[in-house]
């Protein structure tokens, strides 16, 4: 699956999509909304939840695609709104609510496991296949190992890893300081890396 900065939707299509046209729209949702998806989920980390979200994103970039002026791809365009919905989520009272109110060991994504987003075909609707920084091992449970970080942190590591998001550029998304990313990047790097590679006491063998 591609991330949302490298799809291109064609100039006409965007127009027309622009001025209402139903047939353009169509299209860039089915170019778009896999990896919107994909990117939601990956965030919040729960698919019910990545659910609700990606459907409030589609809505607003319909919503506001008259607003869209062409200075940076569309993808771009709409992976900053994508973004600026889960942090807004990540932040808000209602969800610090519900991280207490979790019960432990539950899930975190659905029971199929997939990255299917609602209202596509299963044909165009690939399994996300983004992986991590090859230092982390080409092996790593991608969804256990993220599991396992704070919403905070997990949001993070994806942004910068994967999405390419500047560690002054996820500041200014948290309303934080650069070393704010950095910090929540190196705590989180150590704890995947844990998880990969936890260490073992072994206790050195006796001399006979």
């Amino acid at each position: 699956m591609s991330r949302l900065t490298d799809i291109r939707v064609p100039d006409d299509i965007v127009h027309k999509a622009r001025d209402g046209d139903d047939a353009a729209r169509a299209q860039i949702y089915a170019a778009l909304s896999p990896a919107v998806f994909g990117l939601v989920r990956r965030i919040v980390n729960q698919r019910a939840l990545a659910e609700d979200l990606f459907q409030d994103t589609m809505m607003i970039v319909f919503e506001r695609l008259g607003t869209f002026r062409g200075e940076a791809p569309l993808g771009a365009w709409v992976r900053q709104v994508a973004v600026t919905r889960c942090l807004m989520y990540l932040r808000s009272p209602w969800h610090r609510a519900r991280l207490a109110l979790d019960r432990p060991g539950e899930p975190a994504y659905g029971d199929d496991g997939s990255d299917r987003a609602p209202g596509t075909s299963a044909a165009r609707d690939e399994m996300l296949r983004l992986s991590l920084p090859e230092s982390w091992g080409d092996q790593m449970d991608l969804e256990r190992a993220l599991g396992t970080l704070s919403p905070t942190a997990r949001a993070v590591v994806w942004l910068h890893d994967v999405e390419g998001y500047s560690h002054e550029e996820i500041g200014q998304q948290f309303g934080r300081s650069i070393s704010f990313s950095k910090s929540q990047l190196a705590r989180a790097h150590a704890r995947l890396r844990d998880w990969y590679e936890p260490q073992t006491d072994s206790q050195p063998c006796a001399p006979t």
